[in-house]
């Protein structure tokens, strides 16, 4: 994880939660999980690689953040870390409410309290929640008398690979925490239940979600608003897209008014981008700030989605990566063409 990362397992307990809906079993242990050094380096390295992000999150509800039950049981937690036992059961059982979507797989649910975890460079305590949905398939080889070998099968759990997972930081209580979440198994309606049901998140309100934010804000206006509003060819929008990638790569803080004088520089773009930004904000139930410190990683990962290209038929694809002036558009007794400088071909 770029700015936080977990320390050591002081407590752990694990359980097993199946899927409500179809009467899966929900086993609850009675005591903590006993682990010696080995399995502590075994389970770190399982839990901690998968939140490699600066994209946060934190837990809320809409009434009052009190009403989220994982709040509540985490912060008992932190608060007493001998009520661990049992505040895992508590959110075994929560967890199993909301596992009602019918492709839910039953597996092992672990609550960890992790010591010595590190945060922007800030020691503190984080609980980290976990299932293990999947399992692999593994081959035992055994050497037999004789000079023979036996093969045995066994299926087990892919340390290299967490299906479900979040860490909670204890750092800003009042606002849910600091949460960084990890689900590699569930895609579309039934992958809503962990994020959504169970744990109850929201981004966090940082530089990468402002940065994200107005970069998805930019894409879909040069991409979709625009072309509606203005005559813009596709080359000016690619022009456009990269332009706006630049001005975030080149700057470490962002400034609305700089930035749609620069990159849109037209009056009535700029107004049509402001109107556009308000639309934007309403629909998506955002809050999108008109200054802010600009997240190198937001921008790297959004830049992949900012892809210059000009699709020619099923013929050709140009790829616009700079200067807008050495690419021309026309027409002839052919066709329609796009004319195209440079200096070195490779």
């Amino acid at each position: 994880m770029s700015s936080g990362n977990i320390g050591y397992i002081d407590k752990i307990a694990v359980h097993l939660v199946g899927n409500k809906r179809t009467n899966d079993i929900l086993l609850l242990s009675k005591h903590l999980l006993a682990i010696d050094e080995t399995l502590q380096k075994l389970l770190v390295g399982y839990f901690n690689p998968s939140f490699k992000t600066e994209e946060y999150f934190s837990l809320y509800h809409e009434n009052d953040l009190k009403y989220n039950e994982v709040y509540g049981f985490v912060s008992t937690i932190f608060e007493d870390s001998s009520c661990l036992m049992n505040e895992s059961i508590n959110l075994a059982k929560h967890l199993y409410e909301t596992s009602y979507h019918p492709n839910i797989k039953e597996g092992e649910f672990y609550v960890v309290l992790f010591r010595d975890c590190t945060f922007n460079s800030e020691i503190v305590n984080a609980v980290g929640i976990f299932k293990s949905e999947n399992k692999d398939t593994f081959l035992k080889v055994k050497p037999q008398g004789g000079g023979d070998f036996n093969i045995e099968t066994d299926q087990g759990i892919n340390i290299n690979k967490l299906d479900k997972g979040c860490l909670i930081f204890n750092i800003d209580k009042g606002n849910g925490y600091v949460v960084a979440v990890v689900d590699n198994t569930n895609k579309g309606e039934d992958a809503k239940y962990w994020i959504d049901d169970f744990l109850h998140v929201r981004p966090r309100k940082d530089e990468y979600y402002n940065t994200h934010n107005v970069l998805s804000l930019c894409k879909n206006f040069v991409t979709k608003e625009l072309p509606q509003q203005f005559n813009v060819q596709k080359a000016d929008q690619a022009d456009l897209l990269n332009r706006s990638v630049q001005f975030f790569k080149e700057k470490d803080s962002f400034d609305m008014e700089e930035f749609t004088n620069e990159v849109f520089a037209q009056r009535e773009v700029i107004d049509s981008f402001n109107k556009y930004k308000e639309n934007y904000e309403q629909d998506r139930d955002l809050e999108i700030a008109d200054s802010f410190t600009i997240s190198e990683s937001a921008v790297k990962k959004q830049a992949r989605a900012f892809k210059s290209v000009i699709k020619l038929d099923k013929n050709f694809h140009i790829y616009v990566h700079g200067n807008r002036n050495l690419i021309e558009q026309g027409e002839d007794e052919k066709g329609k063409f796009y004319k195209v400088y440079y200096q070195e071909e490779s």
